[in-house]
């Protein structure tokens, strides 16, 4: 079980007055090594030309990947901190909802990788992304 025994309830609570409530993006799982979400595609996240927008991609897969690393460790002492984060966007999107599934490649003492594979509801890639995350001492 995780290190925060966190039930998506508590964990969608999270997103409260953030650019992730904005955005629309839910959590929808979460098990072990991994987190699920789901983003709509529409006004608040395309694209002038009316698609998907690349950053909106990056921030759904930052938000599964930020979240599954502070799953992991013990939130009174550590804090996780986005280090890098990439994407490649494959697949353009002009409505409908797409799907994250942010797994853990790496989990360390002091450094975290995650994968985050975001498809459209038929189940095509739109967007690869890997996100290192450090994890840090809190203050």
């Amino acid at each position: 079980m995780h290190k925060n025994d966190s039930t998506l309830e508590k964990l969608n609570e999270w997103r409260k007055n953030t650019m992730v409530e904005h955005l629309g993006i839910e959590l929808t799982e979460v098990g072990e090594g991994y987190i699920c979400g789901k983003m709509p595609v529409d006004r608040r996240t395309h694209q002038p030309m009316g698609l998907l927008h690349g950053g909106a991609s990056v921030a759904l897969a930052e938000t599964l990947a930020s979240i599954g690393a502070a799953l992991q460790v013990d939130l009174t002492k550590k804090a996780c901190v986005g280090l890098e984060i990439n994407a490649n966007h494959i697949r353009s999107v002009r409505e409908g909802w797409v799907y994250g599934k942010a797994t853990a490649l790496h989990i360390g003492r002091t450094t975290q990788i995650w994968e985050t594979k975001i498809t459209t509801e038929a189940g095509d890639i739109v967007c690869l992304s890997r996100m290192t995350v450090a994890v840090i001492d809190k203050k």
